[in-house]
């Protein structure tokens, strides 16, 4: 009865029919290429509908999304970055949702702080993805960063710190107003 039980959980371990189907998605190349050009096209399409180049003929947007979509795959290099990008991307979101998570329990979220911490932590972690991603793909701006991660951290930590000296006599709420008018303008194009 125990051998059992021991197959299957080693059946549900590896991954089962849903383990399966990935696997064939991406020997068909869904992850390589259909899922890289649907999103090149989308970004592309979505910039020339929102900047309205193109008003005077709705058919010119699509034709230059394809366009771009199937040029920026003729080669190995986008399909080797997203590979590269987007699972960083996905840790990086997990330890923002974490943070998240662990910070909500301590307070509501409609402190100025909050704000700035999930702000920073989100730009520490981009950059994180950036520099390693680029590391991976073998440019020098990524060597450049590893030899000098901490000279620079430590040049951002000063700055960051005179900028907080700096502010210290403005109130709070000026501080809040800005950071939520700032996360207000950002999301205004998704809306």
């Amino acid at each position: 009865m125990l051998e059992g039980l021991i197959s299957l959980a080693s059946y549900n371990y590896y991954g089962g029919e849903i383990g399966n189907i990935l696997s064939q998605a991406e020997q068909m190349g869904v992850f390589s290429y259909l899922l890289p050009f649907l999103l090149i096209f989308a970004i592309v399409n979505g910039i020339l509908s929102i900047t309205g180049l193109f008003d005077s003929n709705k058919s010119i947007s699509p034709i230059i999304s394809l366009t771009v979509s199937l040029m920026a795959l003729q080669f190995e290099f986008v399909p080797r970055f997203f590979a590269e990008i987007f699972p960083r991307l996905g840790v990086g979101l997990a330890i923002i949702l974490v943070l998240i998570l662990i910070m909500g329990l301590f307070s509501p979220g409609k402190e100025a702080w909050f704000g700035y911490i999930i702000f920073g932590v989100g730009t520490i972690i981009l950059i994180t993805i950036l520099v390693q991603t680029a590391g991976a793909l073998g440019w020098s701006a990524g060597f450049w960063w590893y030899d000098n991660w901490a000279r620079v951290a430590f040049w951002v930590g000063f700055g960051v710190i005179i900028l907080a000296i700096l502010n210290i006599n403005k109130s709070s709420s000026s501080a809040e107003t800005i950071f939520s008018n700032f996360l207000k303008n950002a999301m205004e194009p998704i809306k």
